[in-house]
């Protein structure tokens, strides 16, 4: 496994590694990155992962002095998988001095996260339109827990051209259902068993829809109803269109995306599940 820190070595290792599979990280990495580790190790030749916590994304209150940065033991889990190339910049590699230019989505990063924190999704366009040029893949892997930006991500490739396909993979859970996500640590002993609600709260909507429930305000009210009972504070709770993430009345013949955002404490747990059509959401 190469490990290397500038995209000028990305560049020149870049042209040996045949049709590359990529998986941009930031890090304290969990066996849903894993699965897309292994999932790009299924359709391409080699490949490649970053490790970057990119500053860009982070409102000046959020955690980004605080992100966990196991390095260590993240680089040895990729080597475990046979990841051929691991990218490992510096803030100053990718944002030099005089660095001035970022890239605005459109509506859909201005909904729901992009309501929340605003320019979240600029951060986050910015640096993976980066990483692409660097690292040049032929397919890109992200998972569904944040549907969001996968979506922001597939207008970004869309609108812009980029020569660079989009995989999906499916949410990876803990065996009580709740999401794996970096920021997990982060839950005390109480938050951490309350965190359950939200699945719980996804899981019982996703049964009413199945059972003909399409009525969006009952959808919402399902899902909040296990999480009211916890001490976790709801941002927000949507059923949007699979692609525009617009908020639906009414649950159609093409589908919606049922996600959430919850605080405990100071952690913020998002998740979602796809209502009709795909349990994936496919850029």
């Amino acid at each position: 496994m190469r490990i290397v820190r500038t995209a000028a070595e990305v560049r020149a290792i870049r042209p040996s590694l045949g049709k590359l599979g990529f998986v941009p990280t930031m890090g304290a990495l969990h066996d849903g990155h894993m699965s897309l580790v292994a999932m790009a190790g299924q359709h391409c030749d080699a490949v490649a992962a970053s490790i970057f916590v990119n500053p860009t994304q982070f409102a000046p209150h959020e955690d980004l002095a605080k992100y966990p940065r196991p390095i260590e033991a993240d680089l040895a889990r990729l080597e475990a998988e046979d990841v051929a190339l691991v990218f490992l910049p510096t803030a100053e590699e990718i944002y030099p001095t005089g660095f001035d230019t970022r890239i605005e989505v459109g509506k859909i990063a201005e909904r729901l996260e992009g309501a929340v924190r605003p320019g979240h999704f600029s951060g986050v366009a910015t640096v993976v339109a980066k990483l692409f040029n660097i690292m040049v893949p032929d397919i890109a892997f992200f998972g569904q827990k944040d549907v969001q930006q996968t979506r922001v991500i597939w207008q970004l490739v869309r609108d812009l051209n980029l020569a660079v396909e989009i995989k999906i993979g499916p949410t990876v859970r803990e065996p009580d259902g709740l999401a794996l996500s970096s920021r997990n640590i982060y839950l005390n002993a109480t938050e951490r068993a309350q965190s359950t609600a939200l699945f719980k709260g996804l899981r019982a909507a996703e049964e009413a829809f199945a059972g003909g429930v399409s009525d969006a305000p009952t959808l919402r009210q399902l899902t909040e109803a296990p999480i009211r009972q916890t001490a976790g504070l709801i941002d927000y709770v949507s059923v949007a269109d699979p692609d525009t993430l617009a908020e639906l009345d009414r649950v159609g013949p093409r589908g919606a995306v049922l996600s959430l955002a919850v605080r405990f404490g100071t952690t913020r747990l998002l998740d979602n599940v796809i209502l009709g059509g795909n349990s994936v959401v496919h850029a």
